[in-house]
């Protein structure tokens, strides 16, 4: 893995590093046989690892992954710089953190803005992700609060706040919802150049400084 990086660096300390990843870049490895298969792959994580290390094959300095972004969205992300930050994180992620994504979806929405709150479940192969009646074993509760920007060409832009952090959530939602995030195929969503989905901003309260951090990926 080179070290070259292609995405942005946004802050960087000794406990933290935030990057805008660009969209069709994996977070994370997939799953691959072998350490030196999955260590190989470009994903954000092992750009980062690389990174870190400086060169260096057996220096054990590492990040850890506290959140992911699908392959296809783009935007704000955090990468913790320590076991013990990637805990804090971990251990209460939805409170510690404010989450604001921006979205074109399908079609007029019935009104500006909304909240779809449900129960999320992975299907057995762990594809495609579906709302579930309450107390269905595995699912999880989501929350998406949304608010309409603007409307054109059959297009609606809304910002996306995020009150939990379920996989697919958003994509889920408004697809549900029978406004499908532009470009994704996957819930059925017509094809286009890319999916429009973009993690705009992450604010959250720095593990031991407490300070409160902002920090935003501009979306052209």
């Amino acid at each position: 893995m080179k070290e070259r990086l292609p995405f942005k660096i946004l802050y960087e300390d000794k406990d933290v590093i935030v990057i805008d990843k660009p969209a069709g870049l994996l977070t994370t490895h997939t799953k691959l046989y072998g350490r030196s298969a999955r260590e190989a792959q470009a994903t954000a994580e092992n750009y980062l690892n690389a990174y870190v290390r400086k060169g260096q094959a057996k220096s054990r300095k590492r990040v850890w992954l506290v959140h992911r972004l699908d392959r296809e969205t783009s935007g704000v992300m955090i990468f913790a710089k320590s076991e013990d930050v990637a805990e804090y994180f971990r251990s209460d992620w939805n409170s510690l953190t404010e989450k604001t994504y921006l979205a074109r979806v399908e079609g007029r929405l019935d009104s500006g803005e909304g909240v779809f709150d449900s129960y999320l479940k992975e299907d057995a192969d762990g594809y495609r992700v579906r709302s579930v009646p309450e107390g269905t074993k595995g699912a999880k509760r989501a929350v998406t609060e949304w608010r309409v920007l603007s409307f054109s060409k059959g297009v609606s832009l809304v910002e996306v706040k995020l009150k939990s952090g379920r996989k697919n959530q958003i994509r889920v939602h408004f697809s549900e919802a029978g406004h499908p995030v532009v470009g994704d195929v996957k819930y059925g969503g017509k094809k286009a150049s890319r999916l429009f989905l973009h993690s705009l901003s992450i604010a959250f309260k720095h593990p031991f400084s407490s300070k409160r951090l902002v920090f935003t990926s501009p979306w052209a």
